[in-house]
């Protein structure tokens, strides 16, 4: 798989004081990227209008890269520290998965991206966004193990957690591109509503904390 880039940064309204702007980072893979469709409709892009009633003050940085691996996203991570992070929304874990990576190096690479974001925004709030790797039955402990992974690190580190982003989704053809494994711009608005659920209530906090 191709890696390409996305770094788009849109404000829901111009503010008059930067500095009152709360940044909302996605840094994940192709499924946040929006590969195979207009870049304006991958669901963190969709997230703006779930943001405007809310609040004006809202910037939407989507630093994520189609092809990443966890190991990808510790090299890409720096940059993105530069600015100050209100939060964190970590999509990253299926490529790994797809080459067979172990799951605690996985989980080690996860928790190392928290931990530096964390170290230069101590009051973050993390989301972490839960993934599912189908595999045939003789993995299924390698399946189970990865699914769990992502709630367990949620835990640990006091994150809200996304069950599964690809949930009533996976494996829908009218929600899908041709590939099968990517959505198209109908499976992102499920996606959007699938990372809503666990983002709202934190969106509406961080709102009101001036």
């Amino acid at each position: 798989m191709l890696l390409s880039l996305l770094c788009c940064q849109t404000s829901c309204a111009r503010a008059t004081d930067p500095s009152q702007m709360k940044n909302i980072l996605v840094f994940g893979d192709s499924l946040s990227a929006g590969l195979g469709i207009n870049p304006r409709e991958a669901w963190p892009m969709l997230l703006l209008d779930k943001l405007r009633p809310i609040s004006s003050h809202f910037r939407v940085i989507n630093a994520s890269a189609s092809g990443s691996t966890t190991e990808d996203g510790l090299r890409r991570l720096p940059p993105h520290l530069d600015r100050r992070i209100d939060i964190f929304v970590l999509e990253l874990g299926i490529n790994d998965a797809w080459h067979g990576v172990p799951v605690e190096t996985i989980r080690a690479n996860l928790q190392s991206i928290i931990d530096q974001v964390k170290a230069r925004n101590p009051n973050v709030t993390l989301v972490i966004v839960g993934m599912q790797f189908p595999l045939p039955s003789s993995e299924a402990d390698y399946m189970t193990t990865f699914g769990k992974m992502f709630g367990e690190l949620a835990e640990k580190n006091h994150a809200a957690l996304v069950p599964y982003l690809l949930d009533g989704v996976a494996g829908n053809p009218e929600l899908n591109l041709p590939d099968r494994v990517h959505p198209n711009a109908a499976g992102h608005k499920i996606l959007l509503e699938n990372v809503w659920r666990a983002l709202e209530p934190i969106v509406r906090e961080t709102a009101n904390s001036g």
